[in-house]
């Protein structure tokens, strides 16, 4: 905690390298997402993210009528801020965002890319009725091509 400091004290603030910012997204799945208002002041909302490290690629299911679909169809370029439990870690991730078509068809392409993306283990039956709910929802993949990673921590 930042307790443990008097002001003036603590460890100082340290860049970390591009694979401690990977495994740091990599390790948690919420994080703020950031886009842009046809105003040009930020939007924020919590989105619970899949991070690819391979591909450099953020991935997030929503609905259609979602405010930040427009946003990300207006002004591709956002950025997702994701901190460790403690906060004395954090990582921003920067890049532009595309949306995918709408899951239409159960086991359409978005919906396997949704299904790819959830987190937990399903049996076949489970799958089936996961890729029939997505359609009814209306859901589809937002995608953030990460450019650009930054981040830094105050853990000593």
């Amino acid at each position: 905690m930042t307790d443990e400091y008097p002001p003036g004290t603590g460890p100082g603030p340290k860049k970390l390298t591009d694979e401690e910012l990977s495994r740091l997204l990599g390790e948690h799945r919420f994080g703020a997402l950031a886009t842009n208002k046809r105003n040009g002041h930020p939007a924020l909302s919590t989105v619970l993210y899949h991070w690819d490290p391979e591909e450099r690629v953020l991935r997030f299911s929503t609905t259609a009528d979602r405010l930040k679909v427009r946003q990300v169809r207006n002004d591709p370029r956002v950025a997702l801020y994701v901190t460790s439990a403690d906060h004395m870690t954090y990582v921003v991730a920067e890049g532009e965002a595309e949306a995918s078509p709408v899951s239409e068809q159960p086991g359409d392409e978005t919906g396997r890319e949704l299904l790819a993306i959830n987190p937990v283990e399903m049996s076949a039956a489970d799958q089936a009725a996961f890729l029939e709910h997505m359609v009814k929802e209306r859901r589809l993949v937002i995608r953030i091509r990460v450019a650009r990673l930054y981040g830094l921590t105050l853990a000593g």
